[in-house]
């Protein structure tokens, strides 16, 4: 077996709201010691045939290096919950439920994860028959809850068993943050062999190198909080300063 890390949640320009092409992302992500990239296009703007294209498109990018890896991320009609998708499952639709997307998920023995539960106070509209079906939740989702973990995540993790999960939601260069996924494979590293060790819950969230259990309580959750509440309070005038 080895261990691997892998960036988690990161969008490209084949989602509507992604900036960088693969191919960039792919040496971008490579350059910082990373050995997969776990993408999540929207599901805006996909159907069948564009995934199977965006498939292939993640086959080209690839190198000895860095595998990427396809992904989607599909959003409910109230664009509340979300769920991040890994494996090659058909095209399930846009705005569908979410019942119906971890359907086609175990259909297809898929992994999937529900992102940022803090965003749109999803974790409030979370369904306990869903936790057959989640590998993990988002404990700590980059662009919404910023340098410290969510508060909601908790509660959910102790209720499914499911896995605390750490993503990027990378879309451009400010979500570039020292977090990863540890995979324990039993081969080479491929779609395949990176999949079964997620189903077989051979992987851990880390943060500035260290297990994501460090920063969920004690001394460096309370410094992590406070610095993303200074931060949020000074991004306000950062934005003022900056289109000054």
């Amino acid at each position: 077996r080895k261990r691997i890390r892998a960036a988690c949640h990161v969008h490209s320009d084949w989602s509507y709201d992604g900036k960088w092409p693969l191919e960039k992302l792919a040496a971008a992500f490579s350059k910082r010691g990373y050995q997969v990239v776990m993408m999540t296009e929207h599901d805006r703007g996909f159907d069948e045939k564009r995934r199977l294209e965006h498939r292939e498109a993640c086959r080209n990018a690839s190198t000895d290096q860095i595998l990427i890896v396809p992904g989607i991320e599909y959003s409910d009609k109230d664009n509340c919950v979300h769920i991040l998708v890994w494996g090659d499952v058909p095209f399930v639709g846009v705005d569908v439920e979410t019942e119906k997307i971890l359907g086609a998920v175990s259909a297809c023995q898929a992994v999937a994860v529900m992102a940022h539960p803090t965003r749109r106070q999803a974790w409030r509209s979370f369904r306990p028959a869903w936790k057959a079906d989640l590998l993990a939740i988002e404990i700590w989702n980059r662009k919404t809850d910023g340098w410290a973990p969510s508060r909601d995540a908790g509660p959910l993790l102790e209720q499914t068993g499911a896995l605390p999960f750490v993503g990027l939601d990378f879309h451009e260069h400010r979500q570039f943050f020292p977090m990863a996924t540890i995979l324990d494979v039993e081969s080479a590293i491929s779609e395949d062999s990176v999949l079964v060790a997620m189903r077989a819950r051979r992987c851990e969230s880390e943060v500035f190198g260290r297990p994501i259990g460090r920063f969920s309580s004690g001394f460096a959750e309370r410094t992590l909080r406070a610095t993303e509440f200074f931060r949020r309070r000074a991004a306000p005038v950062f934005r003022k300063f900056r289109s000054s």
